[in-house]
């Protein structure tokens, strides 16, 4: 089965275009989501978070995400150290997941793919670009942070023009109708490469 990665900057739209993949019945392994519940649920990750992190990295009702977020995106080494922890964790899960799934090829869709390494894991990438002006506006009304924040953010990602060397298909996805058609011509060649058909993938 053919591994392929989703990935792009904060903002860029690529959960939008991990729904186009699932809409053509691909399965997508959303790593963002699954980490937060990893970190939740997995005592063994949740116990390396609080030694690092301390005891507030809880909360009563679990995982105290916007706490750590302002601990991590201010402090670099710190945020290192945390995704030392989560991405093999991460990784584990997908590999288990991966194996449960009846598709000619799956999609993990993941923020820092390129980043971290995790690519090298996969069969092919596919990265997801917009402008940066564009991102940041998405950001704001998405998350009801400041610009300052979003950028804040995006300084511990990589720039399109560092990852566009290492993707072997890139979108832009300014208009959505375009995105879809895209997402479609990436899909038919994904089967090509999977010796699958449209036809026969049903």
């Amino acid at each position: 089965m053919i591994c392929v990665g989703l990935t792009g900057g904060i903002g860029s739209g690529k959960s939008t275009v991990a729904s186009y993949f699932t809409a053509l019945g691909i399965p997508v392994y959303d790593s963002d989501t699954r980490a937060k519940a990893l970190m939740q649920n997995d005592p063994v990750l949740r116990d390396q978070i609080t030694q690092l992190l301390g005891q507030k990295a809880y909360n009563p009702e679990g995982l105290d995400r916007r706490w750590i977020a302002s601990r991590v995106f201010s402090n670099p080494d710190l945020l290192k150290a945390l995704n030392e922890r989560v991405h093999p964790a991460v990784r584990a899960d997908f590999d288990r997941w991966r194996t449960e799934q009846q598709a000619p090829y799956v999609v993990q869709e993941a923020a820092i793919l390129l980043e971290n390494g995790a690519y090298q894991h996969l069969d092919y990438t596919i990265l997801v670009v917009a402008p940066l002006k564009t991102r940041i506006e998405r950001v704001v009304a998405r998350d009801k942070v400041t610009s300052t924040q979003v950028q804040e953010r995006m300084k511990h990602q990589w720039t399109d023009d560092e990852k566009i060397p290492l993707a072997d298909f890139v979108i832009e996805n300014t208009d959505l109708e375009n995105t879809r058609k895209a997402v479609e011509a990436i899909h038919r060649k994904l089967l090509k490469l999977s010796g699958s058909t449209p036809e026969s993938f049903c």
